[in-house]
């Protein structure tokens, strides 16, 4: 059984990263271990509604790449070099004959999923912003698998470091990113967590 401090340092290093090393590549195995995560994850009402587009070929990446929206507050970035693109997806797709919504499932799916992928030494991003109408054309997905989110898969190319913010309501929490290339991201302290009594 996993310990406690060891669970707390893997979410430590689970980070969203945006840079890849293109020249590490993901076989299709790897990405079924870590959709098969998700089989022991709950699901609200158990419909397990949730269902995954595997891509890892260059075609495909480089398909799916054009339709996604990097970084919101790297205004003036449009995104990873050719040579930092992720080089496999998994796309997250609710199969709409089990339901109009996942309930909370799309979330605990990822997670279980980035912090697998972490284990195995990969990076990951999360994506909600994307042309999910043209992913569906582009990919010949079934119309009853609607996507929900795009997971980006590599090898990190970037250094993430997270940092304490103030407890203070009006500290910024916008990540940023310094000269030297690193990816900064606040984090709020335990103490504005906690609903206090007093």
């Amino acid at each position: 059984m996993i310990n406690f401090a060891d669970y707390r340092n893997l979410l430590l290093s689970d980070r969203t990263v945006r840079r890849f090393d293109s020249r590490v590549k993901i076989d299709k195995e790897t990405l079924e271990h870590l959709v098969e995560l998700t089989r022991y994850c709950a699901s609200g009402r158990n419909a397990q509604p949730l269902r995954y587009y595997l891509a890892n070929t260059p075609a495909d990446c480089e398909k799916i790449y054009p339709l996604l929206k990097w970084a919101g507050y790297y205004y003036d970035w449009d995104g990873p070099d050719p040579d930092e693109r992720p080089v496999a997806y998994l796309i997250q797709c609710l199969d709409t004959e089990f339901g109009s919504n996942c309930l909370c499932d799309d979330g605990l799916q990822l997670q279980s999923i980035t912090l697998g992928a972490t284990t195995l030494g990969l990076g990951c991003c999360i994506i909600k912003a994307f042309n999910a109408p043209a992913l569906s054309k582009t990919l010949s997905i079934p119309e009853r698998y609607v996507p929900c989110y795009v997971l980006a898969l590599g090898k990190s190319a970037e250094e993430v470091k997270i940092e304490d913010m103030a407890d203070d309501d009006t500290a910024d929490f916008k990540y940023f990113r310094t000269p030297d290339g690193t990816h900064h991201v606040p984090k709020r302290p335990l103490s504005s967590l906690i609903i206090s009594k007093d």
